[in-house]
């Protein structure tokens, strides 16, 4: 008699994100190194730039920009990408074209750090990781062996921290922990914060999560997925590193807050929670601004950099900056 062994069967596609990252039936993950983002560099030589390693346990890298022709000391602008805390890097082109121009627009020093992905990675280590970025510069502030680089344009006295969608989440939790003025990050002092189309949830959906398009650049469907991969295991939407005013979620009536400006597309799924979120805090007294483009979808401002509303966006932040640098 001659016996035979069945072999198992391949492992099946689960989860797929923006045709970069796969997740499969037996735990096992694929990532493709191609940006989703298939764009010409538009690097002409009037922003410098280079890479540092900002934490060596784990290879995380920054990118800083500073203006080829800076003389005067400038102010340091955060901007921590997005891709629902799953897909995304420094690298990718659309953010170092975003990156090039708040460098050039702004007259800032511009730090774009990445941070652990999920699912391998999951909630909370990307806030950590954001923390740690930030940190790195205090490091830097305080160093007798600092990058001169760095040093010889920056004005650590004047720091914004801006991030695109999950990168706005971080945003929002580094503005919670770090409290008012930033005095555990002294002598750098964060002057604002900057959250752009912020990336947040809750079980119970809202409106234009509901009524939002199925072909949406970020769809009901792609939102729930990054969430699914992201959270911590066994937990919902409502978890307060995802919903901010969820049933765990501690009050931020009475926490003490840089000012904010809050930015969404007008058809963008996650408009009803950025503005939500702003009425709120507005109505306890934070110092928040909430700014609305008609029309425009999640993402606009680096999908097509050159549109009048991301341009309009730029003089945004621009002022925004300028008012709470002094």
């Amino acid at each position: 008699m001659s016996s035979s062994t069945t072999s198992p069967p391949p492992p099946q596609l689960v989860d797929e994100c923006r045709g970069v990252l796969f997740v499969y039936s037996d735990g096992s993950i694929k990532r493709l190194s191609k940006p989703i983002f298939n764009v010409p560099v538009h690097d002409d030589g009037s922003v410098l730039w280079k890479d540092v390693l900002f934490d060596s346990v784990h290879d995380l890298h920054l990118r800083l920009y500073k203006p080829a022709l800076a003389t005067a000391k400038l102010p340091i602008f955060y901007y921590i990408h997005g891709g629902g805390f799953c897909i995304g890097s420094r690298t990718w082109p659309n953010c170092q074209n975003y990156c090039f121009r708040l460098a050039s627009e702004l007259q800032a020093v511009v730090i774009a750090p990445d941070y652990r992905l999920a699912p391998e990675n999951r909630l909370p280590l990307a806030i950590e990781d954001g923390m740690r970025a930030v940190e790195w510069l205090q490091a830097e502030a305080v160093s007798e062996e600092g990058d001169d680089w760095l040093r010889e344009v920056a004005d650590f006295t004047r720091v914004f921290i801006s991030g695109d969608s999950a990168g706005g989440n971080i945003a929002h939790h580094l503005a919670l922990q770090l409290g008012a003025g930033s005095p555990r990050l002294a002598p750098v002092q964060i002057r604002g914060y900057v959250f752009l189309a912020p990336f947040f949830g809750g079980i119970v959906r809202s409106t234009s999560e509901a009524e939002g398009s199925k072909q949406a650049f970020l769809n009901l469907d792609l939102i729930d997925r990054f969430w699914r991969l992201s959270i911590p295991i066994g937990e919902t939407t409502d978890h307060p590193l995802v919903n901010p005013f969820g049933p765990h979620s501690l009050s931020m009536e009475t926490a003490d807050l840089d000012p904010i400006l809050v930015v969404a597309g007008g058809s963008d799924l996650l408009k009803d929670r950025a503005e939500d979120y702003a009425n709120r805090l507005k109505n306890w007294g934070k110092k928040i601004e909430y700014v609305e483009f008609e029309g425009q979808q999640h993402g606009f401002f680096t999908i097509d950099p050159n549109t009048q509303p991301a341009n309009r966006l730029m003089q945004l932040i621009k002022r925004f900056v300028a008012q709470n640098s002094s």
